[in-house]
C-alpha cells in the first residue's frame, strides 16, 4: 500500500516551486499526494524565515502536522530550517530536518529515516555552496501558468533582509534545463511562464566565463521555445532596466509588459540605511526607460514603511516619489523585525501606531493608482488568457489576465475554455479591480 504524502508550503513563488518540485519526486517514488488534513504517513513544511512571524507560523504549521498525525514522519525544510536548525533539533514535532540546496534528496532521506527511525538532519553550510540544486517540475497546481524557478541565492545583504543567511550567495540555473523544462510545460499545454528567483537579476554572474549567460539571454532563449506564448519576470533590481535590455525585450512579443521593480523606499536616506544600491532619481530613470518602450506598461512595486529612523519627512518623501511613479500596484509592508538583520540592532525603531497609519496612507493612494490605471484600459483591447470559471453578480464568466496582468472577466459564451488567449475590448468595470471584457 502506497504511503500517503501531504506538503504544506509557506512564503515565497520560489518556495512554491520547490514544493511542486518536491512533490513529483514523492509521486515518481510511488507516494499518493493528499491534502494537509489528517491521515497522512508524511507531511513535508516547506518553512519561511522572511519575518520573525514567519518563523512562528512555520513552527506552527510543524505541531499542527505533528498533532494530525503522533505516528506520521514531519519533515521541516526550506529557509526557517536554514536558519534556526538547533532549534529545530530540538522540537519534538519534527523527525527530519531538510536545509536549503537538499531538498531535492527527501525521497532518499525519508526511506533512511524509516529504516533507523532516528531524528534525521541534513542542513549544509548554504553561504559555502556554489551548487544550483537541480530540481525541475513538468506540470503545476496552476492550470495555465507556471513558475520557472532560475536563480538561487543573494549577494545583496539589505541590512533588513534575512534572506542570504537562508539561500546562500548566487547561483544560477543552466541555461539549457530551463529550456528542457520550458519545453516541457510547453508540451503539456502551459501557455505563459513566469521566470523566478530570489534575486531574478543576478541570473548567470555566477557562470564560468565558457558557458556566460545573463538574464537578457535566459529571456530570448525562452521566447524562441514553441507553445510558449508568453513571458513574465518575477521581482527585478531597477539597476537591470538598461536601455539595451529595455530594446531587446521590447522587440520580443511574448514579454509581457508587467514590470515589478523593487523599490522599497522612496527616500534616499531611508535607501541608504537599507544598504539598497540605487537611489530614488536612478530608479526614476528606470521606469522612464520602460515607459520609454512600452504604451502603458504596468509597474508594480514593494514599500516597506516605518523602516527604523524613518523620520515623518522621509516617509512623506517616500510617499511623494510613490505618489509620482504612479504604479499600477504597491505592496505595502510595515517594517518588521527580524533578529540576526542590522537593521534589527538599529536605534530609532518605528511604533507600531505608526507604522500602521503610515501603511493605510500608502495603501490608500495604491487603490487610487490601480483604480486610475484600469479606468485608463476602457476602450483598449487586451489580451486576456482566461484561467478559471466564476460568478460574478449572478452571471457566469471565464476569469483570467491580460497581458498586463489585469484581472479580466470574459461572459461565457460559444466554445470557450480555460486555457484560451482571446482578444476582448475593456468595456466597464466588474466590481473592485475587475475589467469586463467584450469579445
Amino acid at each position: 500500500m502506497s504511503k500517503k504524502a501531504a506538503l504544506h508550503n509557506l512564503g515565497c513563488k520560489v518556495n512554491a516551486y520547490e514544493v511542486e518540485a518536491m512533490q513529483q519526486l514523492l509521486e515518481d517514488a510511488g507516494y499518493e499526494i493528499v491534502s494537509f488534513e489528517p491521515g497522512a504517513d508524511v507531511y513535508v513544511i516547506n518553512t519561511c524565515t522572511v519575518t520573525n512571524i514567519a518563523d512562528r507560523k512555520s513552527r506552527q504549521m510543524l505541531h499542527k502536522a505533528k498533532k494530525m498525525n503522533p505516528d506520521a514522519i514531519v519533515v521541516a525544510t526550506g529557509c526557517y530550517v536554514q536558519t534556526d536548525t538547533e532549534k529545530l533539533d530540538k522540537d519534538e514535532a519534527v523527525d527530519l530536518i531538510l536545509g536549503n540546496n537538499q531538498k531535492k534528496n527527501i525521497v532518499e532521506v525519508l526511506e533512511e529515516y524509516q529504516k533507523q527511525h532516528q531524528k534525521l538532519s541534513r542542513v549544509i553550510k548554504i553561504n559555502q555552496t556554489k551548487e544550483y540544486e537541480p530540481l525541475t517540475i513538468n506540470r503545476t497546481a496552476e492550470h495555465v501558468r507556471a513558475y520557472m524557478k532560475v536563480q538561487d541565492g543573494c549577494n545583496q545583504f539589505c541590512t533588513y533582509c534575512i534572506i542570504p543567511y537562508a539561500r546562500g550567495r548566487v547561483r544560477s540555473r543552466e541555461l539549457e534545463s530551463v529550456l528542457e523544462e520550458a519545453r516541457a510545460l510547453a508540451d503539456k499545454g502551459y501557455q505563459e511562464v513566469v521566470l523566478t528567483g530570489i534575486h531574478l537579476s543576478s541570473y548567470g554572474i555566477d557562470f564560468p566565463e565558457d558557458k556566460k549567460a545573463d538574464l537578457l539571454t535566459l529571456i530570448e532563449a525562452v521566447h524562441e521555445i514553441e507553445g510558449i506564448k508568453r513571458i513574465r519576470l518575477g521581482s527585478l533590481e531597477p539597476g537591470i532596466i538598461t536601455e539595451e535590455f529595455a530594446k531587446r525585450i521590447s522587440m520580443l512579443p511574448k514579454v509581457c509588459p508587467h514590470f515589478h521593480l523593487s523599490l522599497q523606499s522612496g527616500c534616499d536616506a531611508t535607501l541608504e540605511r537599507m544598504n539598497r544600491r540605487y537611489r530614488s532619481g536612478e530608479y526614476k530613470e528606470r521606469c522612464d526607460i520602460l515607459r520609454k518602450y512600452y504604451e502603458n506598461p504596468a509597474l508594480t512595486t514593494d514599500v516597506i514603511v516605518g523602516f527604523p529612523g524613518e523620520t515623518e519627512e522621509e516617509f512623506e518623501s517616500s510617499f511623494a516619489f510613490v505618489n509620482e511613479i504612479q504604479f499600477y500596484e504597491t505592496h505595502v509592508f510595515p517594517y518588521s523585525r527580524r533578529k540576526g538583520t542590522k537593521a534589527a540592532a538599529m536605534d530609532q525603531q518605528i511604533q507600531e501606531s505608526v507604522k500602521k497609519s503610515r501603511s493605510e496612507k500608502m495603501l490608500a493612494m495604491h487603490q487610487k493608482h490601480a483604480a486610475e490605471y484600469e479606468e485608463h484600459m476602457l476602450g483598449r483591447t487586451l489580451e486576456v488568457l482566461l484561467e478559471e470559471e466564476c460568478v460574478l453578480e449572478g452571471k457566469e464568466y471565464y476569469v483570467g489576465h491580460s497581458r498586463e496582468y489585469v484581472k479580466t472577466a470574459v461572459e461565457k459564451q460559444g466554445d470557450l475554455k480555460v486555457n484560451d488567449i482571446v482578444s476582448v475590448k475593456a468595456d466597464s468595470l466588474l466590481g473592485k479591480h475587475v475589467i469586463l471584457g467584450k469579445i
